[in-house]
């Protein structure tokens, strides 16, 4: 059967207060609807996406209308004032009669692979699937007078998410019979089939706490750190080389370890690379006419830059009261004001390419330590940086994401912390591999987590 992923979008944003519908709200470069459709364009078991948008806002997405990130998407509809309205509309712009819906809300951005394939699997044997969690929380009914009237088992209570999903003679022969109820009411979809096909079993598929709906303006700033701290995991061994022929690549810190691996990858890869270092080139990357005399020479050289990036970095270890003022200023100058001096004078070569900036942060950027405080907070800079120019370059079409290896045995670790026991370590060939894949795929506004 062909599987159709309906994507629910009619809300207006009153609870979120935000003026605007909540699922246009951006959230790490990208509006809300938008990363819940982009699980649904990924997903190999998706063959067509609708999205049913809020009528007063539908010309908010006419961006993604014949879009090729979104090759599967083919009708955004107007939705009704209600979600059984906008379900009932979905099913009239749907011909097929024998066919798979996934219904989902648009702002539960966190759905995975996972749920998504157990629901589609799961119609191959009911009609009706719904998608829960165990409740962490007792629930209790409570009656006009607010007292409570009764305390149901807390073991056989879930928590109801989307995707809901049904054959499509099923949900419509529900929505057929409900027609006929003058009382009609239900919150959801899988509360049609409970209540006018009771003879239907819901089979329910189990879903995460991250597939949480963005509903209350405490669910955006929650949704927000989510996504600061969400990250892809690479594995290196498996990383692909792309074909980067045609291309050229600066790198800035190309002179040893994974700057070093990642020149040589690049030019394996069939791109034009020019390397740069204090070393090798003189180049000081905290200072900005040492930066834009390097893009110059590349643009010089090859006539064009297709992707810069920037590995060179400083780590030092001591209390914060103790560490020398210079070192301070050296420590910010080169893991901070180094990536937004790049990212400054690349922007205009990259915007001509439509190419990208890929920098360098640590697991430490998630919460500082003792030890190495400052070298935390660059680090978690870098990854705010990383973000936000994602967001501001998207619309030009420039891609940023930022490199999170796992220990490394590069000089600068050795130098802070010695010999470490062989196995323990990435190797800068692992990292610049990983890098290298991401030079070559589509990801913005990610951390890209390399880890062994």
């Amino acid at each position: 059967m062909k599987t159709i992923g309906v994507i629910l979008a009619g809300g207006v944003g009153v609870r979120a207060g935000l003026g605007i519908p909540k699922q246009l709200v951006k959230i790490a470069g990208k509006s809300i609807v938008e990363h819940t459709l982009e699980v649904f364009q990924d997903n190999e078991l998706i063959d067509e996406i609708i999205v049913m948008m809020n009528p007063g806002a539908i010309g908010e997405l006419d961006y993604l209308r014949g879009s090729a990130r979104f090759s599967k998407l083919t009708q955004i509809l107007p939705g009704g004032k209600t979600r059984n309205d906008t379900t009932q509309l979905a099913l009239e712009a749907i011909p097929e009669t024998d066919c798979k819906l996934l219904f989902h809300d648009a702002v539960r951005p966190f759905i995975d692979d996972r749920i998504i394939e157990e629901c589609v699997t799961a119609l191959d044997s009911f009609d009706a699937v719904d998608t829960a969690i165990a409740s962490a929380d007792t629930i209790i009914e409570v009656g006009e007078d607010g007292c409570i009237t009764d305390i149901p088992v807390r073991s056989k209570l879930r928590r109801g998410q989307t995707p809901q999903a049904f054959t499509a003679a099923t949900i419509r022969e529900a929505y057929r019979i409900a027609e006929g109820d003058p009382g009609f009411q239900a919150t959801d979809d899988c509360g049609v089939i409970f209540k006018y096909l009771p003879e239907v079993p819901i089979f329910v598929v189990e879903g995460t706490a991250e597939n949480m709906k963005i509903t209350e303006p405490i669910d955006i700033h929650i949704a927000d750190k989510i996504f600061q701290l969400q990250s892809s995991n690479v594995d290196p061994k498996h990383a692909e080389l792309p074909d980067l022929t045609g291309q050229t690549v600066v790198v800035f810190g190309g002179s040893y370890g994974i700057g070093k691996s990642t020149v040589d990858l690049c030019r394996e890869a069939g791109a034009t690379v020019l390397s740069f270092s204090r070393s090798e080139t003189g180049t000081d990357v905290s200072k900005r006419k040492h930066v834009r005399k390097a893009l110059d020479q590349a643009v010089a050289q090859t006539g064009r830059i297709d992707h810069v990036v920037l590995t060179a970095g400083v780590l030092t270890i001591a209390p914060l009261n103790e560490a020398p003022r210079d070192e301070i200023k050296h420590t910010v100058r080169l893991n901070l004001l180094a990536p937004a001096y790049i990212a400054q004078e690349s922007f205009a070569e990259l915007q001509k390419t439509g190419g990208s900036l890929t920098l360098f942060t640590s697991s430490s950027y998630t919460r500082g330590r003792a030890g190495y405080s400052l070298y935390s907070a660059t680090k978690a800079g870098v990854v705010n940086l990383t973000q936000a120019l994602a967001e501001e370059w998207a619309e030009e079409g420039v891609r940023v994401n930022a490199i999170n290896p796992q220990r490394t045995h590069t000089p600068m670790r050795t130098a802070a912390f010695g010999e470490e026991p062989s196995g323990t370590l990435l190797t800068p060939e692992d990292v610049a591999q990983a890098t290298a894949a991401v030079l070559g795929n589509e990801l913005t506004g990610q951390v890209i987590s390399v880890r062994l």
